[in-house]
């Protein structure tokens, strides 16, 4: 349960002082690019809700911003993200009558739509390419946030491990939705049955890293396919973006269908008209995002 549960190896105890949330999650936009870089490298990006709701909100921006191409997630540190920091504890809820239990039928499962998933949900969801730069260990939560993203740069250091086993609970913040789409069934037993670390190069080989980099290289190997991103048409890649996503739960004739209606929307935007342009006179194209 990723709230509660799936912190890594972050301990249980008393939150350390806390900085304000915007020295939490670091936020800047260069080049139309948005870097969204988690900072408590004391507790290995340990994410607490407050994070996930600023991170959540930083991507709903970046969908409706015309300055951003494409959002890059990162972390200081030597932690991608821990899962759930369970220091943080978990915000109050509606007041229960005198003798309720703490805990009733539905409330782990309301906690985990309304919390882990709506994070997954947002990298998924955004209309910019979203590209994790993994620069340690991802775990639970944090392995599921940088596999949701569309592209995974990763340091050498960096580990991916399904810590879920280790707790003694079944996988969520979407891992058994994502992993049997990028390394297939039987890998994804694999992974989750025994919760092993797994190293960034054996990452990359199953198809979850795209690529693997010295850590002193990661963030301008990140910020170099984040600038390429940015730099190209914006709604056609958002809906390239869409179409895949889309691809692995649809029949051919939804596919096909969706994909034609995508072009019809495409071409009518200012990005496909000067791409027809630039073909036309030998030239590179300069789209503008829109």
């Amino acid at each position: 349960m990723s709230e509660q549960s799936q912190a890594g190896s972050a301990p249980v105890g008393s939150p350390p002082e806390e900085r304000p949330l915007d020295e939490q999650v670091l936020h800047r936009v260069a080049d139309r690019v948005s870097w969204i870089t988690l900072n408590r490298p004391e507790v290995r990006n340990a994410m607490t809700a407050d994070q996930r709701e600023r991170v959540i909100s930083l991507l709903d921006e970046a969908s409706a911003s015309l300055d951003v191409g494409a959002v890059v997630i990162t972390a200081t540190g030597e932690g991608f993200c821990t899962g759930a920091d369970l220091r943080a504890g978990r915000p109050g809820g509606a007041p229960r009558p005198v003798a309720a239990p703490e805990r009733t039928m539905g409330d782990v499962s309301r906690m985990i739509r309304q919390g882990a998933q709506r994070l997954i949900a947002a990298v998924i969801d955004c209309e910019k390419p979203v590209l994790a730069a993994v620069n340690g260990t991802a775990a639970g939560l944090g392995a599921h946030l940088a596999f949701a993203c569309d592209l995974v740069v990763a340091a050498e250091e960096a580990r991916f491990i399904e810590v879920f086993v280790r707790r003694g609970i079944s996988p969520d913040a979407g891992g058994a939705y994502l992993l049997p789409r990028l390394v297939g069934l039987q890998r994804a037993k694999e992974l989750v049955f025994f919760g092993d670390d797994l190293p960034a190069a054996h990452a990359e080989r199953l198809g979850l890293v795209n690529r693997v980099v010295p850590r002193v290289d990661l963030e301008r190997a990140a910020g170099e396919w984040a600038g390429r991103l940015a730099s190209g048409p914006t709604k056609a890649l958002g809906a390239a973006k869409w179409l895949l996503n889309r691809s692995l739960d649809s029949d051919r004739r939804t596919a096909f269908d969706e994909e034609a209606m995508a072009q019809e929307l495409v071409t009518q935007t200012a990005d496909m008209a000067e791409g027809m342009r630039a073909f036309a006179e030998r030239r590179k194209p300069e789209f503008r995002g829109w």
